[in-house]
């Protein structure tokens, strides 16, 4: 890996180069397109962050300048440093540092408590911690616990010449990247959700990255004065993932601190028109007015997953924004991100083709992965259309999770094969349908339920905002169907009422034997809804566990 000759700061206003740009060489590390736009572009616009913009040339110096100062610190191949913040680049910055010289950056959910933070922190091994200054109190109240780290420096919103790590990236010497790194060094470490218990740290290397980079962005089309709009957590695959796109193609990112719709707004107002976002998003702004409605068909392409879209909404949401490609994405973070796709052209012709249902697919496998469906008993494969076990097998899988090679080896079999854990199946055509997660299929009398096709009616009543399904204690069938339902605002709708509605759209072992109205559906910060919340006064003081 080699750098380009580093360029000076500038303080001039970024220029817009021309399009197309040259074909820049194909990518072997996750900092190799960085560098390329250094030299090629050095005076574009590479990233905007609350008021802030770098060029391309700026932020390779920065990025080299953290590389530098990390190796001051004693961090060499193999080692681990953390962040912990909301989204700032100073993330992306020390992600693209540390994998430069062999390290990994592992992101830590700034929404986490002090003791999940001590656990995550402590099991990745990170010697130096990068902290948001919001979050310092957090850390200090556990400085103690933190065993392996040895430096901590804080990180503002704003910048300036008392953010302390403005001054190390100022006292640093921009170094090389090293020459003894491989594509299967681990760069990242990013932790699982926590729905099912401890988070697990998965190791991303820069094999897994690039190639998802290049994969996931099959179908991307990137045009002259297009500006991506990195919204996601960085915490989150969906979010340190996609930051990617951008520096891959060379265009210009605009980074919001968090997704709430004031800075999603004011990312689009700064000319972003790019953007993956979760399908809650898509809610909110369709209920804020039509002037919401109105700047958000600014975007062009809307990507969404990481939890599903209900098909009303997603319906309501292509006539609001007739222009707008949608793409949904399937994936998991052990996969780098994105394993499959549902493209625009998709979308916009289920209906008239006759294949309504792949509005509500996870579209074909991006190149590179392939699909398998097994049955999660026999592991045989089952047939075409029939449900069993998602298996993946792409040059994207992690290479393990962090310290826990028996977790590793009970979801990659020897020939490389990814078990997710989610249950679908695969059409005649190619298609890819998630049913839902293996543990938490409903079998009530002997019968499997599988919740999404619950909640895809649930989500058809009028008056429901948000829908889930989970499975509870039945003294006579084992477990029976519950719904969960948000009700939209000034609506009103009775148990007896969803549970009717559902039994005329489904076998009646299908449908709610019971249904809790709620105000809201307690979500994890990307959005996804936490079941294991909904089932756990149901479960509590039990033998067996859903």
């Amino acid at each position: 890996m080699s750098a380009p000759t580093q360029p000076p700061l500038s303080d001039e206003t970024p220029t817009t180069r021309a399009w197309p740009p040259a074909v820049p060489p194909e990518p072997t590390y996750v900092e190799d397109r960085l560098n390329h736009w250094a030299e090629a572009t050095p005076d574009a616009e590479a990233m905007t962050y609350l008021g802030r913009t770098w060029t391309w040339a700026q932020w390779h110096d920065r990025v080299h300048r953290a590389a530098g100062g990390l190796r001051d610190l004693g961090i060499a191949r193999g080692d681990v440093v953390s962040f912990l913040d909301k989204n700032h680049p100073a993330c992306v910055e020390i992600s693209l540092a540390a994998g430069s010289i062999g390290a990994a950056n592992a992101i830590i959910n700034w929404r986490s408590a002090g003791d999940e933070i001590d656990y995550a922190v402590n099991d990745s091994g990170a010697k130096v911690l990068f902290v948001g200054r919001e979050l310092m109190p957090t850390i200090e109240a556990i400085r103690d616990r933190l065993t392996n780290v040895h430096t901590i420096i804080e990180v503002t919103p704003e910048g300036g010449d008392d953010d302390p790590y403005e001054q190390f990236l100022a006292a640093s010497t921009p170094c090389d990247d090293g020459p003894d790194v491989l594509e299967d060094d681990v760069c990242l470490v990013m932790y699982s959700s926590g729905t099912t218990g401890r988070p697990k740290g998965v190791m991303l290397t820069h094999r897994n990255m690039v190639s998802h980079t290049v994969n996931a962005h099959d179908g991307w089309v990137f045009e002259p004065g297009d500006k991506s709009m990195v919204a996601m957590p960085l915490f989150h695959v969906g979010g340190s993932s996609y930051v990617l796109f951008g520096i891959h193609d060379g265009i210009p990112s605009v980074m919001t601190r968090e997704p709430d719709a004031a800075s999603l707004a004011g990312a689009i107002l700064a000319g972003a028109n790019r953007t993956f976002l979760v399908p809650a998003v898509l809610a909110q702004v369709l209920q804020a007015g039509p002037d919401a409605v109105k700047l958000f068909g600014a975007l062009r392409t809307y990507t969404y997953g990481a939890a599903p879209m209900p098909p009303p909404l997603l319906r309501a949401a292509m006539a609001a924004w007739p222009d707008t490609d949608f793409i949904q994405v399937y994936g998991l973070t052990e996969v780098s991100g994105v394993a499959t796709h549902l493209m625009p052209e998709d979308h916009r012709t289920a209906e008239a083709s006759g294949h309504p249902e792949r509005l509500v697919s996870a579209g074909k496998p991006v190149p590179g992965c392939e699909v398998r469906i097994v049955d999660p008993g026999t592991l045989a494969d089952v047939a075409t259309g029939e449900h069993g076990e998602i298996w993946l097998r792409t040059p994207q899988l992690m290479k393990g999770f962090l310290n826990k090679p028996e977790a590793t080896a009970e979801v990659i079999t020897d020939d490389g094969w990814f078990r997710t854990g989610d249950m679908g199946h695969v059409d005649g055509d190619g298609y890819v349908f998630v049913s839902d997660r293996l543990k938490d299929m409903i079998i009530t009398g002997g019968e499997n339920v599988y919740s999404p096709e619950v909640e895809r009616v649930l989500a058809e009543h009028p008056a429901a905002l948000a829908v889930a399904v989970i499975g509870v204690p039945d003294e006579r069938w084992g477990e029976s169907v519950k719904a969960v339902v948000a009700l939209k605002e000034g609506a009103e709708a009775t148990e007896a009422e969803i549970i009717e509605f559902c039994r005329e759209r489904l076998a009646h072992f299908k449908a709610p034997k019971s249904v809790d109205i709620v105000e809201a559906l307690p979500r994890n910060p990307t959005g996804k809804i936490l079941k294991r919340d909904l089932r756990k006064p149901y479960w509590d003081r039990r033998e067996r566990q859903v």
